[in-house]
C-alpha cells in the first residue's frame, strides 16, 4: 500500500497542504478549504493509500520559500508524481512548460497540444480542474481567452494572487489617498 505524508506550509496568502511519498516526491498540493477535493483526487489517483501527518521534506520547503520570496523558477524542478489519464498527464506536462510570468488561454493550450476540436478548450479546463498539484503544476497560468480569471479550483482570489506574484497580471493599484487625509491634522 502506498504510504503518503500530509504536511502543511504557510504561504503568504494562507496555508497550503502538501502530500509527498516516501521518496519526497510531490503527489498533491491543495488548500485547507479544499481538503475534501484533495482526498477525492488522492482516492481517484491512488485507490489504496495511507495518508499520515508528517514533516514537509526540507528540499521542497526550501523551493517553496524561494518561490514565495520571488525566485519564480524555484519550483520548476520539483519532482512530481501523478497518476492521471494519458490526456491529463499530457495537459499537466504542458502546464509545467508555461513559464512563470506568462499565461495561456484554455484554447491556446488545447491548440498547443494538437487538439483541433472547437470544444477542446472545455476539455482542457476539465483537466485543469482535476490537477492534484496546484502551484507546482501551474494551472493558475491558464485564463479565459478574453483575459478573465476563470475556473481555478483553489479559488479565483488565489489565482489572482499567484498571477500577480509572478508578474503575469498588473499589480493592483495603490489605494488613492483621500484629499481630506492630505490636510494638516487628518
Amino acid at each position: 500500500m502506498l504510504q503518503l505524508t500530509l504536511a502543511q506550509y504557510t504561504a503568504p496568502f494562507g496555508d497550503i497542504l502538501l502530500v509527498t511519498d516516501d521518496a519526497g516526491r510531490l503527489r498533491a498540493l491543495d488548500y485547507p478549504d479544499h481538503r475534501t477535493r484533495m482526498h477525492r483526487l488522492l482516492r481517484e489517483h491512488y485507490a489504496e493509500h495511507v495518508l499520515s501527518p508528517g514533516p514537509l521534506p526540507r528540499d521542497l520547503a526550501d523551493k517553496l520559500d524561494r518561490y514565495f520570496r520571488g525566485e519564480l523558477t524555484a519550483l520548476e524542478n520539483v519532482e512530481v508524481v501523478t497518476a492521471g489519464t494519458d490526456l491529463q498527464e499530457k495537459v499537466w506536462a504542458a502546464l509545467r512548460a508555461i513559464p512563470a510570468g506568462e499565461t495561456r488561454s484554455y484554447g491556446q493550450l488545447a491548440k498547443d497540444l494538437g487538439m483541433s476540436d472547437p470544444l477542446a478548450a472545455r476539455e482542457v479546463g476539465e483537466v485543469n480542474n482535476a490537477n492534484p498539484i496546484a502551484i507546482v503544476t501551474p494551472c493558475h497560468r491558464v485564463i479565459a481567452k478574453n483575459g478573465q480569471l476563470k475556473g481555478y479550483a483553489g479559488g479565483v482570489h488565489r489565482k489572482k494572487w499567484l498571477l500577480e506574484h509572478e508578474h503575469a497580471l498588473p499589480a493592483p493599484p495603490a489605494k488613492a489617498q483621500s484629499p481630506m487625509a492630505q490636510l494638516p491634522g487628518f
